[in-house]
């Protein structure tokens, strides 16, 4: 097992509620050919024994930290995961590290998948933001479940920030939608970003779970509310859903969520440019041009 110069690669996980699986994370994490130089897990409140299984691993992991919030009650979409990752950089913040990587706790990955990450980054200087694809396990085959996704899109639950990157677009924003503005920044800034197809990570609990499909596809349409998206091409998107799985109803479902942005008057991703940066490139997506959408 190998270990990178200080040059190399923090993690922080924010993770709740997460003791069915968040073994399997530490062990793919201890298992890896290039070691972190500090993993930060952020315990947002769990119930379920999470924090005690944290705790009994990094007594024994002296670059694992462990830190503990209060339970606020009740999970908060979007906003509460950017919180408790906030506290988790807080202590990494100022230190040196080349990646900072956004790892969520139910996940697992081969021992070299960092190292072929940073391999990645290392080939591709203008590479900003990139992570594996994000699987689900259907009868133990591993099976993509981020098609459909953008180009330009990497699931916030594998989210590798280059450190020159990350000074620019930093602080994420602590809203539904943070892990579509970080992307947006970067690519208005002349930062490229992508999934990397061939390092897979299987996510052990599915996306959304927590929620339910309804609620899930609701919360996702006001997270693009928040991030400023454009109205026709969220018109298009909806239909696009609707057309794809009418039985199940999401494009109806994220259309109202997108609606009760403007309702409830909910405020937007305080970034004017960036949200008029997306809105042209959804309007050349529209117009069949060239865009980050592709």
């Amino acid at each position: 097992m190998r270990r990178i110069d200080r040059h190399g690669y923090v993690i922080v996980s924010p993770v709740r509620d997460e003791a069915a699986h968040i073994e399997k994370t530490i062990a793919a994490v201890k298992s890896q050919s290039m070691l972190p130089l500090r993993w930060i897990v952020v315990d947002d409140g769990s119930t379920d024994g999470t924090g005690s299984i944290l705790d009994r691993h990094a007594s024994n992991t002296y670059w694992m930290t462990v830190v503990h919030r209060a339970n606020r009650g009740r999970r908060l979409n979007g906003g509460g995961v950017m919180e408790a990752f906030a506290d988790g950089f807080a202590i990494v913040d100022g230190q040196p590290w080349a990646y900072l990587a956004k790892l969520d706790g139910d996940l697992s990955f081969a021992p070299d998948y960092f190292e072929r990450c940073l391999t990645t980054f290392g080939a591709d200087r203008t590479l900003g933001i990139g992570g594996g694809v994000v699987c689900r396990l259907e009868h133990g085959e591993a099976v993509v479940d981020s098609k459909g996704d953008p180009p330009f899109h990497v699931r916030g639950a594998t989210k590798i920030y280059r450190r020159e990157c990350w000074d620019r677009i930093a602080p994420l924003v602590q809203a539904p939608g943070w892990d579509t503005i970080d992307e947006v920044k970067a690519n208005m800034l002349g930062w490229t970003t992508r999934t990397f197809p061939a390092l897979r990570v299987i996510q052990h609990k599915p996306t959304g779970s927590a929620d339910g499909a309804w609620r899930n596809a609701f919360k996702n349409g006001r997270a693009n509310y928040v991030t400023g998206y454009d109205p026709l091409f969220m018109l298009a998107k909806c239909l696009k859903r609707t057309v794809a799985a009418p039985a199940g109803g999401g494009g109806v479902a994220m259309a109202l969520g997108f609606c009760s942005g403007y309702m409830a008057s909910l405020p937007r991703v305080p970034d004017t440019e960036a949200i008029g940066y997306l809105r042209r490139q959804q309007r050349l997506r529209l117009r069949l041009r060239a865009s980050i959408y592709g």
